[in-house]
Order: structure tokens, then sequence, then C-alpha cells
């Protein structure tokens, strides 16, 4: 379950006013994935997927750390993006 906090910040982040980076995007996709479901054991997307491996690879780089960690570290980086975005 995730806190009031982690869910205000996903929230949060459809207000920016501009578009994140890519590699943001990735960052708080693969953050947002670990802190709500975990540990990533899904099968890797197809070789012409790119898009697809891009988001899997971003939240396989967040194997091991715990969810609640990885809401954590949502919640920073959005608060970083607002500063940066808005």
């Amino acid at each position: 379950m995730v806190s009031a906090e982690f869910q205000a910040a996903a929230d949060q982040v459809k207000d920016l006013t501009s578009k994140p980076s890519d590699t943001e995007l990735l960052k708080l996709y693969g953050l947002f994935k670990q802190a709500n479901v975990g540990d990533n054991d899904t099968p890797k997307p197809g070789a012409f997927d790119f898009k697809g491996k891009a988001k899997w690879q971003a939240w396989l780089d967040n194997k091991g750390k715990s969810q609640e960690d990885a809401e954590k570290e949502y919640i920073a980086l959005v608060e970083e993006l607002k500063a940066k975005h808005s």
C-alpha cells in the first residue's frame, strides 16, 4: 500500500508546466513501479520495442530496493522536478 505522500507526489507530476527529460521520466517510472509492485520479474520486451525495453530497464535498475525506499526516492525526485519544471 502506497502512502498518501507518495500518491500526492504522483498526482503532482501531472501538474508540471514543462515536460521532464526522457531520462527523468524513466527514473520516475522505474521508482513508481518499484514502489507499487516491487522487483521486476516480467519478461524483457522484444528487440524492436524500444520504449518498452527502456521502461523495463528503468524498473529493473531498482531491483532489490525496498518499496519504501523507492517511495522516498520517488517523492524526492518529484520535489526536484517541481523546482525545475514548474
